[in-house]
C-alpha cells in the first residue's frame, strides 16, 4: 500500500502554459481544456462526483495522446491526470494507476525530457519517491531525488518543481532545505491563465510550510531543552 495512499496533492503537477506555440494550436486547445477541468475536478469537486471526473479526464487524455501521439505534451498531461486518480482511486487500484502514470511519462521523456519546463521530471520524481519500493511497487528514493533536482533545475523558479522537491525533503526530514524550496514556490510568478490552479497550490504550499516550521520550532526546543 502507499504511504498514507496517493494522495492528490502529491500528483498535482501544474504545468505552465508558456510553452504553446501557434503551429500546434489544435494541441494547445486540448491540453488547456485538460488543465482546466484537471484543476476544477481537483481542487472544488468532492466525493463521487470528483471520482466521475477524473474518470472522464482520463478518457480524453488518452483521445490527445491518441491525436498527438508525438508530442511529449499529451503524455505528459496523461501522466499527470492518472497519478492524480491513483490518489483517488483506493488502495486496490492506485498502484495500477501509478504504474500507468509512469509509463506516460516516460513516452514523453523519450519524445521530449524539457517539454513543459520539465514537468515530466517532478512528476516522475514524485512517483518514485511516494510509491513503495520492490516488491510491492517500484519506489526508489535515488531515483525520487534524481528527477525532482532535474525539475528544479529545469524549472527554477517553478510553483510546482519547487513545491514536489520541498515535500520529498520533508519526507526526508530535511526540513531546513524543505522551507527553502517552499519559499521560492510561494514567490512563484503567477500563472495568469491558471488561477485557481495557482491558488490551489498555494494553499498546498502554506500547509506544507507550517508543518515545516512546526518541526524546525520543536527541533529547536528540543535543542534548547539539551542545554539544561
Amino acid at each position: 500500500m502507499f504511504k498514507n495512499i496517493l494522495t492528490t496533492s502529491i500528483f498535482a503537477v501544474i504545468i505552465n502554459s508558456t510553452w504553446v506555440l501557434p503551429a500546434y494550436a489544435d494541441l494547445t486547445s486540448e491540453i488547456h481544456a485538460l488543465q482546466t477541468s484537471w484543476a476544477q475536478a481537483n481542487y472544488v469537486l468532492k466525493g463521487d462526483v470528483q471520482i466521475n471526473a477524473f474518470e472522464n479526464l482520463i478518457k480524453q487524455a488518452e483521445a490527445t495522446t491518441n491525436n498527438y501521439s508525438d508530442k511529449a505534451e499529451s503524455w505528459i498531461w496523461l501522466g499527470i491526470i492518472q497519478s492524480t486518480y491513483a490518489g483517488k482511486a483506493g488502495p486496490l487500484d492506485a498502484l495500477s494507476y501509478a504504474k500507468a502514470a509512469k509509463v506516460s511519462l516516460e513516452k514523453a521523456m523519450n519524445i521530449d525530457a524539457s517539454a513543459l519546463n520539465g514537468s515530466a521530471y517532478a512528476s516522475l520524481g514524485t512517483l518514485y519517491s511516494k510509491v513503495p519500493g520492490w516488491p510491492l511497487g517500484f519506489g526508489d528514493d535515488d531515483k525520487a531525488s534524481a528527477f525532482l533536482k532535474k525539475a528544479v533545475e529545469v524549472n527554477p523558479k517553478g510553483i510546482d518543481s519547487n513545491y514536489f522537491y520541498a515535500d520529498y525533503l520533508l519526507e526526508e526530514d530535511k526540513y531546513q532545505a524543505a522551507r527553502k524550496y517552499l519559499l521560492i514556490a510561494q514567490a512563484a510568478p503567477e500563472r495568469h491563465d491558471r488561477p485557481l490552479a495557482d491558488k490551489g497550490r498555494q494553499q498546498e504550499i502554506s500547509t506544507l510550510l507550517k508543518k515545516v516550521n512546526e518541526e524546525l520550532e520543536y527541533d529547536k526546543t528540543a535543542e534548547d531543552e539539551d542545554l539544561y
